[in-house]
């Protein structure tokens, strides 16, 4: 055995500490952060900050920048690191060398360190291009021929029963990137073209599907964890094919076709929640998931809500409400308060418009409340909540009234939320906006106020100068 607790921790400070952290930050849940998680990431984040100007002679040192940005709400910067990190290390050239059939013989240790070399790339790269498109920066690598040999790691005689998962997910980013980049400059123009295009991509998409699944199913059953994030990664790639394509697109402007293609995106974002929600392997590991994984199951809530504030007469209202009201509550109990106090917005803001419109028909009834448990707010969010003398002597009286704690399902303590808090996406001028965000899950999820992305009451970092 390579990789054991003691090899790993004399071998790498680094990812022992960066794993440390993620596991104490895990096993807290929502309860205080323990001092194992705080003193871990200190020590983590502080090897990390050292690495910035010295030369780096282990690949540990990228699996230890790459933990360190796949639990924060703020990897890019520390991803862009771990990249070049990687590239001066030459683990790029990795799956090549592999692939290489010239017969030249390589020891077991060499065969090893070439394995494990392309893991590390291919996760990154993977995730490199994931949060570019999450959050609308431009793609950096555009080396493809680093990857092409990716599943020559299925057939290798130290292949891993995860290989078929990481495999899946750089192949999916590859395609989600060449679609994005055909759509992108249409800005929300919807043609005969376009239709054309997003038909091909859809089949493109499901192809991808079929091949994976049936990796997958060659050694899991079709209740097995992996096999149900495929399904749900599936169906949020046609979601987000979908809102890529209504960027811009006033909803009251929309033709059929665009019409068309926002109730196909209402049903991938249904089939996305629904298989989040009823796999029991799904919900338990939750926990332990990462930021891209929470998006996946928020967005899809947000965007049914929004799809009920614009379309209320041709929803199930009552079914979406119930079933973003149980992500929520879902998110809540496995410390993912960032996601599910974005839901508990959108539901108060739907309720309210919901109110609205029974008013001007005539019925008069209260804006209903939550039906979730009443729980505290989060402790991020106490800097977002603000008393009502202070709330209300710089209110717009032009402006909605701002929400509630009742509203948002917490302890009333007569607080309120503050509006300028909320990101634009959110707020209610923008209720009618189906298309995805320019600047993707950082116009849409609350900031936390963690400058370097992990909650809790850390010490300062110096800014950079």
């Amino acid at each position: 055995m390579y990789d054991t607790y003691e090899s790993l921790m004399e071998r790498t400070p680094w990812t022992f500490d960066a794993i440390l952290a993620v596991a104490g930050k895990i096993r807290s849940g929502n309860g205080p952060l323990s001092q194992t998680f705080y003193k871990s990431l200190e020590e983590a984040q502080g090897i990390a900050r050292s690495s910035l100007f010295g030369p780096v002679v282990r690949k540990e040192a990228v699996q230890g920048m790459l933990l360190l940005a796949a639990w924060s709400t703020n990897g890019w910067l520390p991803s862009g690191h771990a990249m070049r990190m990687a590239l001066d290390l030459g683990l790029h050239r990795a799956l090549e060398k592999l692939a290489d059939e010239s017969g030249k013989q390589r020891t077991p240790d060499e065969e090893r360190d070439l394995v494990v070399s392309a893991r590390i790339w291919l996760c990154l790269y993977w995730f490199d291009h994931q949060m570019s498109l999450g959050t609308g920066r431009p793609i950096v690598l555009r080396d493809e021929n680093s990857i092409r040999h990716c599943r020559v790691l299925l057939n290798h005689p130290m292949a891993s029963p995860t290989d078929v998962r990481l495999i899946a997910q750089v192949e999916l980013i590859a395609q989600k990137t060449q679609i994005y980049e055909t759509l992108v400059p249409l800005g929300g123009q919807v043609n005969h073209n376009t239709l054309s295009f997003i038909r091909r991509a859809m089949t493109a998409l499901e192809k991808w599907w079929q091949d994976c699944d049936e990796l997958h199913r060659q050694t899991m059953d079709q209740d097995a964890l992996l096999r149900k994030i495929l399904a749900g990664e599936l169906q949020y790639a046609k979601l987000w094919v979908l809102c890529v394509t209504l960027r811009g697109v006033a909803w009251d402007k929309m033709n059929f076709d665009q019409r068309e293609l926002a109730f196909q995106a209402r049903d991938a974002a249904s089939d996305c929640l629904s298989i989040f929600l009823t796999s029991p392997e799904y919900r338990a590991a939750l926990r332990y998931a990462v930021h891209d994984s929470l998006v996946t199951a928020a967005f899809s809530g947000l965007f049914l809500l929004k799809m009920a504030s614009i379309f209320p007469d041709d929803v199930d209202l009552p079914a979406i409400i119930g079933q973003v009201e149980q992500l929520a509550q879902l998110l809540s109990e496995v410390a993912a308060e960032r996601y599910a106090l974005t839901l508990r917005i959108m539901l108060a803001n739907l309720r309210r418009k919901l109110a609205e419109r029974d008013r001007q028909r005539g019925i008069i009834t209260p804006v209903p409340m939550p039906t979730m448990a009443v729980i505290p707010p989060p402790s991020f969010a106490h800097d977002m909540i603000v008393s009502p003398t202070s709330m209300f002597a710089n209110i717009d009286p032009t402006l909605p009234a701002p929400i509630t704690m009742e509203e948002l399902g917490f302890v009333s303590d007569r607080g309120y939320f503050s509006p300028s808090a909320i990101p634009l996406w959110l707020q209610e001028k923008s209720l009618d906006d189906l298309g995805l965000p320019v600047n993707g899950s950082d116009g849409i999820f609350l900031q936390m106020n963690g400058g370097n992305g992990w909650t809790g009451d850390l010490t300062p970092i110096p800014e950079a100068w």
